[in-house]
């Protein structure tokens, strides 16, 4: 399925510095960091790459405050960083994990520049391509909580559904246990295949891989259906605003 920029780029604006909150983990941020620079050279041409002010949290420290479920924590420690990158010199925020949504309205309220949300961001290009019923992966709390499902529901009018709760249990732990330590496996990549088509002959007409590193190890050839791989079009979107002026504000 073949995913474009929703605007042209503007050539007489300057291109605008994305603040980029990685390190949850660093696997999926170096797929960010390639993708950013990559659209934009497609975009631009020439020696062109992206504006990016980067800050890299040590993801155990929010994951020890993950497993206390100190949620509050997480949000001051990210709100702290963010508006430190805007001090910096950003001119809007990616939170580079679909999980850190979580905490995206209290982010958003410590600063100034706006947050490219990947959940929207997502949508939009699920809407675009006229799909009305997804399949969601990731980790258990985006798979089961209400910041991203509902998100996608009542935001956007998508109907959203999800694996079966052992299939929801496998898919958290081998992304923190495999994925998010940049271990490939084949074995893994056949479960979630078999998971896909579950999905697939549950109803949903496309996937999300709601998670930034499973598109590291599932590709469009391993589903029967289209899939929408959150880290490529969070990526898009936030370039597409760097170079044109477009998206939020």
């Amino acid at each position: 399925m073949t995913q474009h920029l929703p605007t042209k780029p503007n050539l007489n604006t300057p291109m605008r510095t994305i603040g980029l909150l990685g390190g949850m983990s660093w696997e999926s941020t170096v797929e960010y960091y390639r993708l950013l620079n990559e659209t934009v050279r497609a975009e631009l041409g020439g020696l062109h790459s992206a504006k990016v002010l980067m800050y890299s949290v040590d993801f155990e420290e929010l994951v020890a405050l993950k497993h206390k479920g100190d949620w509050a924590q997480i949000g001051r420690l990210l709100a702290e960083v963010s508006l430190n990158l805007e001090k910096g010199g950003a001119d809007c925020l990616l939170i580079a994990t679909n999980t850190m949504h979580k905490v995206a309205d209290v982010i958003a309220l410590s600063i100034n520049i706006p947050l490219i949300h990947i959940a929207d961001a997502t949508a939009e290009e699920i809407k675009r391509q006229g799909v009305k019923r997804v399949g969601l992966l990731g980790t258990r709390f985006t798979m089961e909580e209400s910041f991203y499902k509902d998100r996608l529901i009542h935001q956007h009018g998508l109907a959203v559904q999800v694996p079966n709760s052992e299939a929801r249990n496998w898919v958290h732990d081998v992304i923190y246990d495999e994925l998010c330590l940049g271990q490939i496996r084949l074995a893994s990549r056949d479960r979630f295949r078999q998971i896909i088509q579950q999905l697939a002959d549950a109803g949903a007409e496309a996937v999300i891989l709601g998670c930034t590193e499973i598109g590291l190890l599932i590709k469009p050839e391993d589903s029967p259906v289209p899939l929408f791989d959150t880290t490529a079009i969070h990526a898009r979107a936030a370039v597409a605003w760097a170079i044109s002026g477009s998206g939020p504000s």
